[in-house]
């Protein structure tokens, strides 16, 4: 540093005015020899004076020079100095770094933030160990981040400052080697705004929706002298909690009410994971059904209609998946508490009755109609679509279903209609054909699923406009949007049930074949396995209906024999699994020799279930680069739930998920932590 010191030169304006003298002398020079042509003597006159003139003007440049430098480091000095303390008494906290972080400089207002006295020298990191090396700012860049310190919410900011170009910038120094740089650092207080802006949120307005799921049902299950007071006991209890939130409840209709939070009150209601749910339940004035609720609620929207709409999109959700829970909607999230309970069955069928009447209205309006259900197509998924091919042929309709891999436990039914003179050659087709066929005047009836992106061509639902939607698994957060009908109904056993009860309703003119009714009976005895599960009186009529349309019992049976080696397969999956926490059961089933191991597996994990304490079974299946999960429970555990935490869904008993990029090890240890997680979080009890 001593050596580039001695280096520095004057230049610009400055080093032009300490040479004038000299310049002058060059012109008197000039001037001499001018001179000389005139006159000698006057001539030897004037050179005596001009090398008086150059010894003057050399001696007072040598002698002012470092008198002129000390000046100006003098003045640059004083100049520094009140910089210097303006920068060390200014209240905004302010340090210089080196290159490396290092803190080299601080101000009273850092000093005062960071509790160090003056002449602190370690690095940042020390102070702040979020800011690392990998967070200082690179050449000519800005960095700025949000830092919380003893409780305090900060804004840093960052700057590099190149000494090179303060060096290649100065009117005074010279340009010399050099290359180093500081940091500045800068500390915003952004507390008291940070704690303003929370207080305006918490304020904000959301809007909710509170539904009564079996209202009638449990009214019905009261003498009817008590049902006022039913009624009365479970408006108190809704009110006063909504009250204690300092909330607005409103009743709209005997058994919807709406309802105006605060957000900080949507914080309670997640804190407690809306307890208001198991609050109600409690009513209780001898009627045999506990009374159920769901909650709806919008909030972060721009506008109070839009958190309405929010709430009115969160309640239909929560209805959808069987009630007895909450949704919460926000802009880019959905978040579900509760639905630990089966939904109870509605013994009314007028709803089946108005479905079906705007199915045979949708149809008939069209010259086409295609069905599908989800992708790797099982019994109840074909059966369903059996039974919409045949209300489409009685209203004159072509109609056919799509159906890209076939599996073992769906080819025995396939077969049925293959060959057949009494079904067109084209009545299954692919997603290609399909694709081929959609357009204005064709109607598109998604069975068995509600989620387009595992259907068995997603394609067809941005290609027809006209979409139907039956289905009876709990609603997730992707749903089928802008469906011209959509019957989703999270109390049936089985899709086959509700198409079997919409044939009812359709027309006298409809006649099932017993092929037909084979397909649709196999469909509700594979999801309820054999009716042992989800089985409710409808159930039993929708099969009934079958019987007498010619469903035969025993040829069923004989379309479900197995395979000699997907028995083995399914023994072993059973024999081999882990019972963990005492009450999850988790198995592998393998895919080698067997051609449909996805719907072995759910047979393993229905088997599971007959072991003493396991309330719910896990099978894990390689098939096609991915791992597909089968869960199951009988009434302890919602597995939809958790399936959901992995991207899957189903019912509360019956569900499912899907695990790309893993392997089969390597998804047992996702699952198991998911479990672990859910239980340390109490959505699970073991």
């Amino acid at each position: 540093m001593t050596s580039k010191k001695k280096n520095l030169k004057l230049k610009g304006r400055l080093k032009s005015f300490t040479q004038t003298s000299l310049y002058m002398g060059f012109l008197l020079v000039a001037v001499n020899m001018v001179v000389y042509l005139f006159d000698t003597s006057a001539g030897l006159v004037v050179t005596c004076f001009a090398l008086f003139y150059f010894a003057v003007t050399v001696s007072m440049m040598l002698y002012n020079k470092p008198i002129i430098m000390n000046e100006l480091i003098s003045f640059a000095t004083q100049y520094g100095q009140i910089q210097k303390v303006l920068l060390r008494e200014l209240e905004l906290p302010y340090a210089m770094l080196d290159e490396e972080g290092k803190i080299i400089w601080t101000n009273i207002g850092f000093e005062q933030v960071v509790h160090k006295e003056k002449g602190y020298r370690k690095s940042i990191t020390s102070l702040f160990p979020s800011i690392t090396r990998e967070k200082l700012p690179g050449e000519s860049e800005d960095v700025s981040f949000d830092i919380v310190y003893e409780g305090r919410n900060y804004m840093v900011k960052m700057k590099r400052i190149s000494m090179r170009e303060v060096i290649e910038n100065s009117d005074i120094i010279e340009d010399v080697d050099y290359t180093s740089s500081l940091i500045a650092f800068y500390l915003f207080d952004e507390t008291a705004l940070k704690i303003a802006l929370q207080e305006v949120d918490d304020q904000s307005l959301a809007v909710g929706m509170i539904y009564l799921d079996n209202y009638e049902e449990a009214l019905e299950s009261v003498e009817e002298v008590r049902r006022s007071l039913l009624t009365a006991l479970i408006d108190r209890k809704v009110n006063k909690y909504i009250a204690a939130l300092d909330g607005i409840c409103k009743k709209i209709e005997k058994d919807k009410y709406m309802v105006v939070l605060r957000k900080k009150a949507i914080e309670q209601l997640r804190e407690s994971k809306f307890d208001l749910l198991d609050d109600v339940k409690t009513v209780n004035i001898g009627n045999e059904m506990a009374v159920t609720i769901s909650i709806g609620i919008g909030l972060d929207g721009l506008t109070y209609a839009q958190n309405y709409e929010f709430a009115r999109n969160a309640i239909d959700l929560a209805l959808g998946r069987g009630g007895d829970q909450a949704v919460v909607k926000v802009p880019d999230n959905i978040v579900y508490y509760g639905g630990k309970s089966q939904q109870v069955e509605k013994n009314t069928r007028v709803k089946a009755r108005v479905k079906a009447q705007a199915l045979r209205e949708i149809i008939s309006a069209k010259e086409r109609v295609l069905i599908m259900g989800h992708r790797l197509a099982d019994v109840d998924s074909f059966g369903a679509a059996v039974g919409i091919y045949r209300i489409a042929k009685t209203l004159d309709r072509r109609a056919h279903i799509v159906v890209n891999d076939v599996s073992t436990s769906v080819k025995p039914m396939m077969d049925l209609f293959k060959n057949n003179d009494a079904y067109e050659d084209n009545m299954i087709i692919g997603s290609q054909q399909a694709i081929e066929l959609a357009g204005a005047g064709t109607v598109l009836v998604v069975v068995d699923v509600n989620k387009p992106s595992i259907t068995e061509c997603p394609e067809l639902l941005k290609l027809c406009k006209s979409i139907v939607v039956l289905d009876h698994h709990r609603q997730g957060t992707e749903v089928i949007e802008n469906a011209t009908l959509s019957y989703i109904e999270a109390y049936a056993s089985s899709a086959c049930e509700m198409v079997s009860e919409i044939l009812q309703y359709i027309g006298e003119s409809i006649k099932v074949t017993s092929d037909e009714a084979d397909c649709m009976y196999s469909g509700i005895m594979i999801d309820t396995n054999n009716f042992m599960s989800k089985t409710g009186v409808r159930t039993f009529e929708a099969a009934a209906f079958l019987r007498r349309n010619g469903a035969d019992v025993t040829r069923v049976r004989k379309l479900f024999r197995e395979d000699a080696n997907e028995y083995k397969a399914k023994a072993d999956a059973v024999s081999q699994a882990e019972i963990y926490r005492n009450a999850f059961a988790i198995s592998t089933c393998t895919s080698e020799d067997i051609q449909s191991p996805t719907v072995v597996g759910a047979q393993a994990a229905n088997e599971l279930l007959n072991i003493n304490g396991v309330k719910a079974s896990f099978v894990l299946t390689e098939y096609q680069n991915q791992i597909f999960v089968s869960a199951r429970s009988i009434d302890e555990v919602n597995v939809q739930v958790i399936m959901e935490k992995l991207g899957g869904g189903g019912h509360l008993s019956i569900a499912g998920c899907q695990l790309s990029g893993v392997s089969l090890a390597e998804g047992i240890g996702i699952l198991k932590e998911n479990l672990d997680k859910m239980i340390a979080e109490g959505d699970l009890v073991v």
